[in-house]
């Protein structure tokens, strides 16, 4: 039996889609059935249940976008780093692994390497070494907590994307902004990252951080000319002529923009695709959300 914390949210319900898949047993709690700040309940209903394993998915990203952390630091700050170290606790008192989503957003840039920062490398874009966004910064300081934990996975996604028109999806996101900044990044296929956590524990590879994005990365403009050719709209993609004038006229706090290696995730046996089938795929099988 495996406990699902967060089931309800963008990353949650692909990691209830791929438990199905995978056929394994699974219970989700739901943060009006209980306090998941309370490590003695939480400990009681792991154990009650028989769990196994525990995977959170359960954080704040901003109702709209990171910006909205700025604006709701307690909260963040709590579902984001607060929060891993109470289930940590919870999991070792019910004696069971676990696993957390963590983000990709803790970095900038590469790092200097061909295939961009490792698992090994200290984040760039958090609290310790700023500039960065609250949000980024609570994710890096939910990574210290669960530094020592010897039993835990701590999953990267970064900036994900399926074939649902959604407010979360990064590819839905392109299509609505009225101007974009071009920058090379990292991305991760909803359903690739979902099946990978789950993939960890049934074949019990070792705990650990790891990077679950797409195999190599891709520039901003080259994804708008993915979309161009598949989704086609009369009004053509703009762009900010560099990142200052982004963050002049369009944000409110920075934006991680990141390469990340995957290759430690590949060597357990479990690869991810190239990030351009992912996008291409994503976008044969487009579904436009329905207006309310």
């Amino acid at each position: 039996m495996i406990v699902l914390l967060g089931g309800s949210g963008f990353v949650g319900t692909a990691l209830r889609a791929s438990l199905a898949r995978h056929e394994v047993e699974f219970a989700t709690l739901r943060r009006h059935e209980i306090d998941l700040h309370d490590v003695d309940a939480l400990a009681g209903r792991l154990s009650g249940l028989g769990a196994k394993f525990l995977i959170n998915s359960a954080g704040y990203t901003g109702r709209t976008n990171v910006d909205d952390c700025e604006r709701d630091k307690a909260e963040c700050l709590s579902a984001n780093a607060v929060l891993p170290g109470k289930i940590r606790a919870a999991c070792e008192r019910a004696g069971i692994p676990w696993g957390q989503v963590s983000s990709g957003c803790l970095y900038n840039g590469d790092g200097g390497k061909p295939g961009g920062f490792t698992e090994s490398d200290p984040p760039n874009f958090c609290f310790r070494d700023g500039p960065c966004s609250f949000y980024s910064g609570t994710k890096a300081l939910a990574e210290e907590v669960l530094a020592d934990c010897p039993t835990c996975y701590l999953w990267r996604p970064r900036m994900p994307l399926n074939h649902e028109d959604s407010p979360r999806n990064y590819l839905s996101k392109l299509q609505r902004y009225d101007r974009l900044l071009d920058a090379t990044n990292s991305l991760s296929h909803l359903d690739d990252f979902a099946d990978a956590a789950v993939q960890c524990w049934i074949r019990r590879v070792p705990f650990g951080i790891y990077n679950v994005v797409n195999t190599g990365a891709i520039t901003t403009r080259r994804v708008t000319e993915l979309i161009q050719e598949r989704l086609p709209r009369t009004r053509p993609y703009r762009f900010f002529t560099d990142e200052a004038e982004f963050m002049r006229s369009a944000a409110e706090t920075p934006r991680s923009s990141c390469v990340l290696d995957n290759s430690k995730l590949a060597s357990t046996g479990i690869p991810m695709r190239p990030v351009e089938d992912a996008i291409v795929a994503s976008l044969e099988n487009w579904q436009v959300r329905q207006s309310d």
